[in-house]
């Protein structure tokens, strides 16, 4: 449950993103994932669309609808705020990140990275004991 506190929070963010209640429009979606029969045979995945800024948000993060309801007004604030001020969301610099880790490796690099694992074994095959039958 949402407290008071964190609501007028929300809906001080929302008037800073000029978000107006009438320019919601509010959808209830069948939710799925981890959470059992509850959350797969009930409508408690929210979707707001916002039609001046032309952007929608899902949100199924609970088990309650209204919980969800709160929590897409804020991923929503958050979104549009964001867009105006021109930074990147965290969510969207992990994603980044994610993307720049799973990037496959230039040839050169490639090449760089084998030669020196090959330098670092012969500076290890020239650790080993001397074998006195060679």
């Amino acid at each position: 449950m949402i407290s008071p506190e964190t609501i007028a929070r929300i809906e001080a963010m929302m008037a800073e993103a000029s978000v107006f209640e009438d320019d919601l429009e509010e959808s209830f979606i069948l939710g799925g994932g981890p959470g059992g029969q509850k959350t797969n045979k009930t409508s408690s995945v929210v979707r707001l669309a916002h039609a001046p800024s032309g952007m929608a948000v899902r949100c199924g993060e609970t088990r309650s609808r209204e919980t969800n309801r709160w929590l897409a007004r804020r991923m929503l604030a958050e979104a549009i705020l964001a867009r105006e001020k021109g930074r990147a969301t965290a969510e969207q610099q992990r994603r980044e990140k994610v993307r720049r880790q799973k990037r496959r490796r230039s040839r050169r690099q490639k090449q760089k990275m084998l030669a020196d694992k090959h330098a670092h074994s012969e500076v290890k095959a020239m650790r080993r004991k001397v074998d006195p039958d060679e």
